[in-house]
């Protein structure tokens, strides 16, 4: 409705007339599921330090190793934030060392002293698979993974060392279900036979596995294997903040790692490669990630940024074109989502993140009369298509040489 004029004068209005701006969402928060015994239980904790995690959750001491140095390796690797779900006490309670018994007289008052125990697995297998699967009992009532539900700013999701098809297939499901996340997930610390007898998760093009586990320093054990997923995970979040969500995380070097369970060799990685194993090899002098494969069978999704891309502008569309809901469903409102989505496009292609010499050759923004007939205007959609011209990374590269006649040059 126009406004009311009551006495002559000079009146100025500000009228909206472009579309919202698109600001691409985060794509390097991690959502970690690990065990221990120091720390609030079956609760999402953002955590954006070294030292903030051992504060709330303890240290080597505390923490199973498997949380422990994955929460260390990604930080040391990149990470700045993630959020944390303990899903309880690992077996045998904490890592500390027994002392000797306290005189009697200092019993009752270490008794007194003393915090409560924290809720201890009852044992393995199943058990244990059921603490991270965890139950969803509505809000404030989760358990395990299925915390992760309440937070929308989590990109990434992993359990370092949990390598059993169930939790491996509920992370996927989480992430599938979701469609904003992405898992990355461990082998087995040790294989029987030859690496073409590794068994990998599902086919899914929300997750990406890795072989094998890499040595670090543990302080009060010395140098051990543990699961590379922490890891990789900061490697992902270093990649994401200095080139962007649109590079491969591969051919980087994995920081903290002295050496690796198995030495991967060539031929070795072309069984491991085509079944969408990602190796983790020592070349040129480091330990670095040598695969960008996700555990899709589908080519069009056979890429981790490819995939992390599209998860990306998915959400970042979605996210910031909530304004259109409930506007006039016409041809100016078509011209405004367009507009504004072609703009946040271009950006990427300016980025280096589409492929083509020209924002026409990289994508498309297509929102009229075609895309939005009547029967759908009348049910109350409105729908754009949209086409991507992904960048893929160049993991094969191939170059050609042969001989050339003496004094001889290129022929016309």
């Amino acid at each position: 409705m126009a406004t009311s004029y009551l006495s002559p004068g000079v009146y100025v209005e500000e009228v909206d007339r472009g579309g919202k701006p698109i600001e691409a969402v985060g794509t390097n928060t991690v959502g970690f599921l690990g065990e221990s015994s120091k720390g609030p239980t079956n609760e999402a904790v953002l955590i954006t330090n070294w030292s903030q995690f051992v504060k709330t959750f303890g240290d080597f001491k505390e923490c199973s190793e498997h949380l422990v140095h994955g929460v260390y390796g990604f930080f040391n690797n990149g990470g700045s934030r993630c959020f944390v779900v303990n899903v309880g006490a690992p077996d045998g309670g904490s890592r500390a060392v027994v002392t000797a018994p306290a005189a009697d007289k200092d019993k009752d008052k270490e008794k007194a002293a003393a915090p409560a125990p924290a809720p201890a697995p009852s044992g393995g297998g199943a058990n244990r698979d059921s603490l991270y699967i965890g139950r969803d009992n509505g809000p404030g009532q989760r358990t395990g993974l299925k915390c992760f539900e309440e937070i929308d700013e989590i990109a990434i999701v992993t359990a370092p060392g949990q390598t059993s098809p169930a939790v491996h297939d509920a992370i996927l499901s989480h992430c599938e279900t979701r469609k904003d996340r992405f898992a990355i997930l461990d082998s087995a610390e040790t294989i029987s036979g030859g690496v073409d007898k590794l068994a990998r998760p599902r086919d899914s093009k929300y997750g990406a596995f890795y072989f094998p586990w890499i040595q670090v320093y543990d302080p009060d054990k010395g140098n051990i294997f543990v699961p590379p997923s922490g890891h990789i995970a900061g490697v992902y979040s270093r990649v994401d903040s200095e080139r962007g969500v649109h590079k491969a995380p591969a051919n980087e070097i994995v920081r903290g790692a002295l050496g690796l369970k198995y030495n991967v060799s060539k031929g070795e990685q072309d069984l491991l490669n085509p079944k969408g194993i990602n190796a983790i090899r020592f070349l040129s002098g480091a330990i670095r990630i040598w695969g960008a494969r996700t555990l899709s069978s589908d080519p069009s999704w056979r890429y981790i940024n490819v995939r992390r891309l599209f998860i990306m502008v998915e959400s970042s569309i979605e996210r910031a074109t909530q304004w259109v809901v409930f506007e006039p469903n016409d041809h100016r409102l078509w011209k405004r989502v367009q507009r504004t989505i072609s703009s946040f496009l271009t950006l990427l292609w300016r980025n280096g993140a589409l492929m083509g010499t020209s924002p026409e050759q990289a994508f498309y923004v297509k929102c009229d009369e075609e895309t939005n007939p009547p029967e759908v205007i009348d049910a109350g959609q409105l729908v754009v298509e949209i086409g991507l011209a992904p960048v893929k990374p160049a993991e094969f590269v191939i170059f050609r040489i042969g001989q050339m006649a003496s004094g001889g040059g290129v022929e016309e």
